[in-house]
């Protein structure tokens, strides 16, 4: 069920209550309880199968929940990063095309002036001015990403939501993703995004929540990861480890338990 919160600064943007969803008669989610607030740059981290793409569906109304509910502010507006691997890059479009589809407007059949002059202004600040007129399979790893990114900030967004933005891509795309990140939310914008890579990503992010069907934790990045945090998201003995003013999260020899995600590497960010 979708509801409506009142528009005021102190409600969230987002308030998802007791969320319950299954897919052939399995459990994905299950009393999921989750508040994005305005300004907020969240990072949803938790094994392969926990449910953090489910979810980002589920925001976006993608997805319909079984259980519970996901109150949102009137007139919010969000913007949707899917995993890279889910897109076609055969298909045969330009930059400029492919940002274009996300265009509001629909009275036209060509974009008009001003939502072109919107979109060289995205392209410009995200560095793919130079690229406006190539093909999109033509581009690296990090220069599609960040074009699926001006799609969605073709919109203006008031939520911007990315499933998985550092998957596949070197550590400099990553760090400038997180970068870029952190200027959007100084512009006004609340961002959500889902990662396996607990030291690459989400230990320089204000804040994440663990997920294994429900959500285990939620707040501050260095209260909730915690090795006891991350042992009952990830069923798997962790350490944290400090150096130089860093937090190291480290896998420990000791395991109370089978992983829940047992397909998923929470330190390389990728699967085994």
């Amino acid at each position: 069920m979708r509801r409506s919160l009142e528009q005021q600064p102190d409600e969230p943007l987002v308030r998802i209550v007791d969320l319950g969803l299954s897919h052939h008669h399995q459990q994905i989610l299950e009393k999921v309880n989750l508040t994005i607030e305005a300004g907020s740059l969240l990072g949803l981290v938790g094994p392969s199968g926990a449910g953090k793409t489910t979810l980002l569906r589920t925001i976006t109304g993608t997805l319909r929940p079984d259980t519970g509910s996901v109150e949102m502010r009137a007139g919010l507006s969000i913007g949707y990063v899917p995993q890279l691997e889910t897109v076609n890059w055969n298909f045969p479009t330009t930059v400029s095309e492919c940002v274009l589809m996300a265009r509001t407007s629909r009275r036209f059949a060509w974009p008009t002036s001003s939502e072109r002059a919107l979109l060289s202004g995205i392209l410009a600040r995200l560095g793919l001015d130079g690229l406006a007129n190539r093909h999109i399979r033509e581009l690296s790893g990090g220069q599609q990403q960040r074009v699926f990114i001006a799609r969605a900030l073709l919109r203006s967004p008031d939520l911007l939501l990315l499933d998985e933005p550092t998957s596949g891509v070197d550590v400099a795309m990553r760090h400038e993703l997180l970068h870029l990140l952190e200027e959007l939310r100084a512009s006004g914008m609340s961002i959500v995004l889902t990662t396996h890579d607990l030291n690459g990503v989400a230990t320089h992010l204000p804040a994440v929540a663990c997920i294994n069907r429900s959500i285990i934790a939620q707040g501050p990045t260095e209260e909730v990861l915690t090795p006891e945090t991350l042992e009952l998201t990830y069923g798997a003995s962790m350490q944290i480890l400090e150096h130089a003013g860093l937090r190291l999260i480290v896998e420990s020899p000791r395991h109370t338990h089978p992983p829940f995600g047992n397909d998923a590497n929470p330190l390389l960010g990728q699967k085994r």
